[in-house]
């Protein structure tokens, strides 16, 4: 005897805090041949006592750099609500940071042979949320999680992996337009006026507004002998998954660049109420690098993706997520002027000197990354959407 409990998510599995979460949730009891002999006796029925649903977001840090916030237990978060008992963090190590309210599926499922139900659980995910994080220090991971059981047995549990992105770095006053306000009165004065919420839509249209415009901005790179490079960049405002596309002017260099590097770099910085050290460095981690020798060069471009699975900037009472692009110049004073031929016919031959007195600079620019809408990242990293247990 045993009944199969299915979960999908018929939208994909990354979501924008503040978006609905849809799973369609089935429990069928499966034909075995012992129950097609006696299909008409009533003793076959499978029974549920009940069911429920939950999402969770579970928070883990490496101790020994962390401080983590004095905070309520798991236990206290995760059975807050008088509807169900069941412990959707059982069984996983770290800090339950966010726990939606249970929602309770059925109580008292009774399924025959070849029989099933499948009940639709909706949740909206906090605006205030994290984000889903694999950093060095820490972690965020979220899950759906559908207990269920039968009369006087163990809860099974089913948990549905989840990715949430969140936008941040925009005010709430930004998600209407300017002709919207942001109290709505009603013209009842007896009646509370209503508070307008963003909304998805809002949100990826206010996403659209800040990456699309192309704003060029212009650095003039210099050292303490002179000027180095001029540098476009077109924006400084990117998505998940677009690129970054700069370029390089050498042409006005009084300063030879012999070569250079751009690499994209997020910096994960704990809250100083966090931090487990007390001269504690900031972590970085390097993703898409350009490199490129530049002799002779009058101007170039760099172009670097960034990636659908990174996570966008984001800040948190633990942790804090920035992006900057790294750059790496050599520069020398030594190298000797190109030979100049005496006509057009003429061809001459020049070779790099075996050895260059060389200094390096380095200098970071910030970046705002945001991310990008879920489908896009749900099509270019395909995940399990179909989940399955037995009991």
């Amino acid at each position: 005897m045993m009944i199969e409990v299915h979960a999908r998510l018929p939208h994909g599995s990354v979501f924008l805090a503040g978006e609905a979460v849809e799973c369609h949730i089935s429990f069928r009891s499966p034909f075995t041949y012992s129950q097609k002999q006696s299909q008409y006796n009533s003793d076959v029925e499978e029974v549920l006592a009940w069911a429920s649903a939950q999402i969770h977001c579970q928070c883990t840090v490496d101790d020994t750099l962390v401080k983590f916030p004095t905070t309520a237990s798991q236990e206290e978060l995760a059975t807050a609500s008088q509807d169900t008992s069941f412990i959707p963090c059982r069984g996983e190590s770290g800090h339950v940071v966010l726990s939606t309210k249970p929602k309770i599926l059925f109580c008292d499922l009774k399924l025959s042979p070849g029989e099933s139900k499948t009940y639709v659980y909706r949740e909206t995910i906090p605006t205030n949320a994290p984000p889903s994080y694999r950093g060095q220090c820490v972690k965020y991971a979220y899950k759906i999680t559908v207990g269920t059981q039968r009369v006087n047995a163990v809860i099974k549990l089913l948990k549905i992996p989840i990715r949430v992105l969140v936008l941040y770095g925009v005010p709430d006053a930004q998600f209407f337009t300017d002709s919207e306000e942001l109290q709505v009165a009603p013209a009842n004065p007896f009646l509370q006026s209503q508070q307008k919420q963003p909304t998805t839509s809002s949100t990826l249209q206010i996403l659209e507004a800040i990456t699309a415009r192309r704003s060029p901005s212009y650095y003039n790179i210099t050292n303490q002998s002179g000027k180095v490079v001029r540098f476009c960049l077109l924006k400084s405002a990117y998505r998940l998954g677009e690129d970054i596309i700069g370029v390089f002017d050498f042409s006005q260099g009084t300063v030879k660049c012999v070569q250079f590097s751009v690499t994209l770099v997020s910096e994960e910085e704990l809250q100083e109420h966090c931090k487990g050290r007390a001269k504690q460095s900031i972590t970085t981690v390097a993703y898409n690098k350009h490199h490129e020798f530049s002799f002779h060069l009058d101007l170039t471009q760099v172009i670097l993706h960034i990636p659908l699975t990174v996570t966008p900037a984001f800040s948190t009472d633990i942790v804090s997520l920035k992006w900057k692009l790294h750059f790496e110049f050599v520069t020398t004073n030594t190298i000797s002027a190109m030979p100049e031929s005496a006509s057009s016919s003429e061809s001459v031959s020049w070779q790099g000197p075996a050895n260059l007195d060389v200094q390096t600079m380095i200098w970071d620019l910030p970046i705002d990354v945001y991310p990008t809408h879920p489908l896009q990242v749900a099509h270019g990293l395909p995940s399990k959407l179909d989940h399955m247990i037995t009991i």
